[in-house]
């Protein structure tokens, strides 16, 4: 065989070589598949993170309201700290509730799939569904306990059919088979149970009646939750859309929620007026726009996801507080 030959053969091998596809120790075509991404299992880290710590003091905030009412008014018989406590409770496990109920439902439905936020514990793949329903329906029954314990203390029997309604109304935020949450009805259940129904709750299972002022204090407290719960939904807005859910964000888009939250975030200092004319320490209360102002001006220009959750860290912070100062003002 020619040398010149001998070139040609060794050319036509390598070729072939080129276009024949590598096969790896398995024998398969470029060796073994990528193997599939699995999640990391959640530690107690992230269960801690599944309770969404921050949204944590808008639950103190009101019962902080409606005691400091309460001693106010009451004061000869001392502090009911027992039934505070309770209340305290009550509102912590419902709040901390409903955040894994809403993992679990959001989860499984896939509402989570595209989230630009934090990661959720059952969209994630973290967590099981079962297990995060498990939490959540523990947290659930802490509350309940709670609530009946307040119930048997003060005999007022008709307030189960109130925590029954609050249990059910905190499920259904995002479970159930038509959740309001995803029809813009969230901003109004936020107003009533974590402001009015949580603030003269506390009020009245101490002294039996509900002043103005604690009626105030829950507006006050609840139009902050909901400046919360707004400014979460604007981050989500794009994933939202995707998902079929209708938050209110949803509805009347990016800039107007901007321009909602920001009232609903300052409204509570125009109410505070009301405070200041009675309870002289009120007015240190304005010294929290120091917080809320900055939260304001960041979600009016904000442009990416990271900009928004410190608006949410901030207003939750204001939230908590615009509560306690306003609590010390009202009771001392």
């Amino acid at each position: 065989m020619s040398q010149r030959n001998q070139k040609t053969q060794k050319s036509a091998a390598r070729t072939a070589a080129a276009k024949t596809p590598a096969r790896g120790k398995s024998g398969r075509p470029g060796g073994r598949p990528a193997a599939r991404a699995v999640a990391k299992r959640a530690g107690f880290s992230d269960w801690v993170g599944g309770a969404r710590l921050r949204t944590l003091p808008l639950a103190i905030a009101p019962v902080a309201l409606g005691t400091a009412t309460a001693y106010a008014y009451d004061n000869d018989e001392g502090w009911h700290w027992v039934r505070a406590l309770l209340c305290l409770v009550v509102a912590l496990g419902l709040q901390i509730a409903v955040n894994y109920a809403n993992d679990y439902s959001d989860g499984v439905r896939g509402t989570d799939k595209n989230r630009v936020g934090p990661s959720r514990l059952t969209g994630s793949g973290a967590a099981s569904p079962r297990a995060v329903l498990g939490v959540s329906l523990s947290f659930f029954a802490i509350a309940a306990a709670a609530g009946v314990t307040l119930v048997v203390l003060t005999q007022l029997w008709w307030l189960l059919a109130v925590g029954a309604v609050c249990i059910v109304a905190a499920w259904f935020y995002t479970g159930g088979k038509k959740p309001y949450g995803y029809n813009a009805l969230g901003e109004v259940a936020v107003f009533v149970f974590f402001g009015l129904v949580a603030t003269a709750g506390t009020t009245f299972v101490q002294i039996g009646t509900v002043p103005f002022e604690s009626w105030v204090a829950g507006t006050a407290i609840g139009l902050i939750s909901c400046a919360v719960l707004v400014i979460n939904n604007v981050r989500d807005i794009a994933p939202d859309k995707a998902s079929g859910k209708r938050t209110l964000s949803v509805l009347i888009g990016d800039r107007a929620s901007r321009v909602l939250f920001s009232l609903l975030l300052l409204l509570p200092y125009a109410l505070l007026v009301i405070f200041v004319l009675v309870y002289p320490n009120a007015g240190y209360v304005y010294l929290t726009l120091l917080i809320a102002l900055p939260a304001v001006l960041i979600a009016l220009m904000a442009r990416s996801a990271p900009e928004l959750i410190l608006v949410l860290k901030l207003t939750s912070m204001a939230g908590l507080l615009y509560g306690l100062t306003l609590s010390w003002a009202i009771a001392f």
